[in-house]
């Protein structure tokens, strides 16, 4: 847990969206208004105490009126691109994905283009667990676009009523606003290329 944590403070996800919120004049009520997350859950956000996933940031960027990329931005970063290296991405900066029923961990992320500025897609290598699909993994988020390339082992993709089943070298286009979720199959985990695209 302390790698997450370790992350979490590069990240800096929970000052952004307290710094953002108060330079706005915005209660922790008024941004649960606008989010319809709750004050209690916010208040965990904002002090690194819950690792919130991309739909729940997603909310909290649409209430705080800024683009999800906000929070994986280093403000004082104007170069034009972002290089990772394959040597780069390591374990320890993964970030853990809490699902909405606490028992389940459905995977976790790392930001590949962490610090550039004014972009409107976020990619990320992501890595699923290995669990038995439960509805409380479904999420969704409006006026987002999603892309997921499957690189290495098998995946359960449910969206509304379907489950595809998808392996290596599968990939899929979709629309994030409806109900969507993941969980590895097979022997291990999985892993794939995500891209997240903002419209607004």
């Amino acid at each position: 847990m302390s790698d997450i944590k370790a992350q979490i403070k590069e990240f800096r996800i929970g000052e952004k969206i307290r710094g953002l919120r108060q330079q706005k004049r915005m209660t922790l009520q008024e941004l649960s208004g606008l989010t319809t997350l709750s004050k209690p859950l916010l208040s965990q956000i904002e002090n690194d105490q819950v690792i919130p996933p991309l739909a729940t940031l997603l909310k909290i960027a649409r209430g705080l009126k800024v683009d999800i990329h906000f929070f994986f931005e280093d403000a004082g970063n104007r170069q034009k691109y972002v290089l990772t290296r394959r040597e780069d991405v390591r374990e320890d900066e993964k970030v853990l994905r809490q699902a909405s029923n606490e028992g389940a961990r459905p995977y976790t992320y790392h930001s590949l283009a962490q610090g550039l500025r004014h972009k409107h897609m976020e990619p990320f290598l992501v890595e699923f667990e290995n669990l038995e699909w439960d509805d409380a993994l479904f999420f969704k988020h409006e006026g987002d676009e999603e892309f997921i390339y499957i690189t290495e082992g098998e995946l359960d993709f449910h969206y509304n009523s379907e489950v595809l089943r998808m392996r290596a070298g599968d990939s899929i286009y979709y629309d994030s606003s409806q109900p969507h979720g993941w969980v590895s199959v097979g022997e291990g985990k999985a892993r794939a290329l995500a891209v997240m695209y903002t419209k607004e």
